[in-house]
């Protein structure tokens, strides 16, 4: 089966959006806990940078990450003509 360029282009948008964020979250997610002890020297609001990150800074990074693909997919979407007419307008 062989899909349109348009459709092609579509899903290659999505998935370097995907590959992105996912990039985004393996930072937030390991890199920081890996040098923790190197960020605890670094402090933000009073608190080492390292204990910030994963009690307040890694969860807000993950609800930006789930907010911008929500929107971009929903941009996305009506710019190919395959949004299902909720959302955002």
């Amino acid at each position: 089966m062989r899909h349109g360029r348009k459709q092609q282009d579509y899903w290659r948008r999505n998935l370097r959006m995907t590959a992105s964020l996912l990039v985004i979250w393996f930072g937030v997610s390991f890199v920081v806990s890996y040098f923790a002890r190197d960020l605890a020297e670094i402090t933000l609001f009073g608190l080492p940078l390292g204990f910030y990150m994963g009690a307040q800074g890694a969860p807000v990074v993950y609800l930006l990450i789930v907010w911008w693909y929500a929107r971009y997919m929903n941009h996305l979407d009506r710019e190919y003509g395959v949004d299902d007419g909720d959302g955002e307008k």
